[in-house]
């Protein structure tokens, strides 16, 4: 093994066990939005400086082992560890009324180390497929921003509302851009792709402020649960997750991770609904079907997140989907150190930097650490860390720590002028989150809009 194979090696490996750490400890909170959470952490370990190997592995731990964990409090307490998790909240509920919320989390979380293994190779696969037209995607990127953009908007649940709400907010990033640039001599990048990334968090942090809306977020009491005991059903030491499904589980679950590998420009949380639907009408027990459902979906959350990073990410360089626009945004566009060219298309990110068996290799090696770490850990200490997490962890103190991270990377690239940008991004795209169902994949696909699009309608008109 060469010296550089050999330092590559050591970064990917050191990297992808910190990921898979950090984000099965972050899994166990509710409520930690992916964006929120994976987008600024990787954003970091690009700016300090990490090789490629270790950036892409970091990742890979990351999403796989969050949604690992995210299962335990959507199963056990009734609380979606995340967006992705929402799907999975009715299924779950069902199966904790028949007392075997247990049974449903290994399920769920078996499922979902099946379909990451699966959809890991598949994704490379499409991804070759794919490269032969990347050059002339890549001149026609502008323009299939504009259409990726609208089609991802019209498949969320804003629906047209949503399509419409790009244009105010397409123009609140030209307009933004501008002043920087007049103000500055430069432009920003991180600070908008921050301030997307957390604006649900900005907007229910200025509702709290709000007399009004205080109000709606006060609790008269303490919440409670009811916690199924933590219980051996396996033999041996390491659980097996082949054993846990059984087969048509795990012909469902694999099936789904085929097709949902393929799929990489739509909706994550509409194939996770629609993969959990076809999957459940075939199924007459309705124990089974349950069951079931709860592997598939799952299981669809990784395969979708792994294939809409690796699929844009080695056949094109571009964030052409839902999810490399939104988590997986540093991977592809993170300045100074990886860019997307505003006028040419041109990309300098891990789509330069990594060959597709490196992709292969290292991806594996991510969803494999992913698995040795959190998957034992969530079948057997569920209970325990549902129970400390609820009891002893402060979710302010969570909030409080990410914007401090915040603060710390506006500063880095723009000063306070970068943090008001981030605010203000942040709040209306956190407005139009909520109440228009806006979520932030659309926003960022409005981003690149606007920085890539914009410019040449203007050249064209002007």
């Amino acid at each position: 093994m060469s010296p550089d194979l050999l330092t590559d090696a050591s970064w990917a490996l050191a990297m992808g066990l910190v990921g898979a750490v950090v984000f099965a400890l972050i899994g166990l909170v509710s409520g930690t939005d992916e964006t929120a959470t994976v987008a600024p952490l990787t954003l970091l370990v690009v700016l300090l400086g990490v090789p490629a190997p270790g950036v892409f592995t970091f990742f890979m731990a990351g999403v796989v082992a969050k949604h690992i964990t995210h299962a335990i409090p959507t199963a056990l307490l009734g609380i979606p560890g995340d967006t992705m998790a929402v799907p999975m909240l009715r299924d779950a509920q069902m199966l904790r009324d028949l007392g075997v919320p247990h049974i449903a989390l290994r399920k769920a979380i078996s499922g979902g180390v099946i379909a990451a293994f699966v959809s890991v190779p598949l994704a490379v696969l499409f991804a070759w497929l794919l490269s032969p037209f990347a050059d002339t995607i890549g001149k026609a990127a502008p323009w299939i921003f504009v259409v990726a953009a609208v089609l991802i908007a019209y498949t969320s649940k804003g629906r047209l509302a949503a399509v419409l709400a790009l244009v105010p907010f397409v123009l609140l990033v030209v307009g933004l851009q501008a002043f920087v640039t007049q103000t500055t001599g430069s432009g920003l990048s991180i600070s908008f792709f921050l301030g997307i990334a957390t604006g649900p968090l900005i907007a229910d942090l200025f509702t709290a402020l709000s007399p009004g809306g205080r109000r709606t977020l006060r609790r008269d009491a303490p919440r409670g649960f009811d916690l199924a005991p933590d219980t051996r059903t396996w033999k041996g030491r390491v659980p097996n997750p082949f054993k846990v499904l059984d087969r048509k589980q795990l012909a469902y679950t694999s099936a789904a991770a085929g097709v949902s590998s393929a799929t990489f420009v739509f909706s994550p949380v509409a194939m996770t609904v629609l993969m959990g639907e076809i999957a459940g009408a075939r199924i007459k027990n309705g124990y089974h079907r349950l069951t079931s459902v709860m592997a598939v979906r799952n299981g669809t959350t990784e395969s979708t997140y792994i294939a809409e990073t690796l699929i844009p990410l080695i056949a094109l360089g571009l964030p052409l989907s839902p999810m490399a626009a939104g988590p997986a945004a540093p991977l592809f566009n993170a300045p100074p150190v990886y860019t997307v060219d505003a006028e040419s298309g041109e990309t300098n990110n891990l789509h330069n930097l990594l060959s597709s068996g490196e992709f292969l290799v290292y991806g594996l090696l991510g969803v494999a650490l992913a698995a040795i770490i959190a998957y034992p850990f969530a079948m057997t200490y569920a209970h325990r860390a549902a129970s400390f997490v609820m009891r002893k962890v402060s979710h302010e103190a969570i909030i409080g720590a990410f914007a401090g991270l915040i603060m710390v990377i506006c500063m880095y690239e723009g000063g306070l002028l970068a943090v008001g940008v981030a605010i203000t991004v942040g709040l209306v795209g956190g407005l139009l989150n909520k109440v228009f169902n806006v979520h932030t994949g659309v926003q960022f696909m409005g981003f690149y809009v606007a920085v890539l699009t914009v410019p040449q309608i203007l050249a064209l008109v002007g």
